[in-house]
């Protein structure tokens, strides 16, 4: 049976659910391919713009880093930091204390962290009901088949192969449609879950390395004791005295 002849055989109901499933993978693919397109950009800005935000670390100057965020806007590591650093630079332009602007700097750093981390999830969600529903209208096409072929015996009052297979062979394409839908909505949906995981613990890791760099806190020195200011208690001197007798 060619693909005329199985298609000759499917009812309007086994259709629906092939058309479906077949919209289905188009826009799943189409999915993962743009959510790898932007995954990969952002890792690729995001390893050019370490060397310079280690540089501003290590004492480098601020106006360098905010040139290079602006060249790095895909970077999920350069959006944090570039709502930490405009923050920080605002309260410094405005001729406040950048010091006192900590709790200023640490709340756009966690909203910019939350705005793209919901940016990177988008569409995974659509990824996940995509592959976890396809199974299942797979097994409603493979039993719309299954009762078209019973239909078939009792037409032609016999069961043979001629009667059932047109209604076999929509159920298992049925199947099979749903389990190839359903496999790479999967994959790319576990795959792109953990890449998430990834940015935000490096966005994590920027944020502190910002916030250390930009606030350090002097470290605090033990005073000094001079050796006439040492003093030895009564007893204690008196009990040495008598030991050296």
């Amino acid at each position: 049976m060619n693909i005329t002849e199985l298609l000759g055989n499917v009812g309007p109901f086994g259709l629906m659910v092939m058309l479906c499933l077949a919209g289905l993978s188009i826009f799943s693919v189409a999915l993962i391919v743009d959510k790898h397109r932007r995954f990969r950009v952002a890792s690729r800005q995001s390893q050019e713009f370490k060397p310079v935000f280690g540089k501003f670390l290590r004492g480098g100057e601020l106006q360098e880093l905010i040139d290079a965020l602006r060249l790095h806007e895909k970077s999920h590591t350069a959006q944090v930091v570039s709502a930490g650093i405009l923050e920080y630079d605002g309260v410094r332009q405005a001729g406040g204390d950048p010091a006192a602007s900590l709790e200023l700097v640490q709340s756009s750093l966690r909203d910019s962290m939350s705005e793209t981390l919901i940016q990177l999830r988008k569409g995974l969600g659509i990824l996940a009901t995509i592959g976890s529903t396809a199974p299942f209208i797979g097994l409603f096409g493979t039993v719309v088949g299954i009762i078209n072929a019973f239909r078939g015996i009792a037409a032609t009052g016999s069961g043979g192969m001629a009667a059932v297979s047109g209604g076999i062979a929509e159920a298992l394409v049925a199947t099979a449609l749903g389990i190839f839908v359903a496999i790479p909505a999967v994959v790319a949906f576990n795959l792109f879950t953990g890449k998430v995981e990834s940015f935000h613990v490096e966005m994590n890791r920027a944020s502190s390395q910002l916030v250390n760099c930009l606030f350090k806190i002097p470290e605090v020195k033990a005073p000094e004791v001079k050796a006439h200011e040492i003093k030895v208690p009564q007893a204690k001197m008196q009990e040495a005295a008598h030991a050296a007798r």
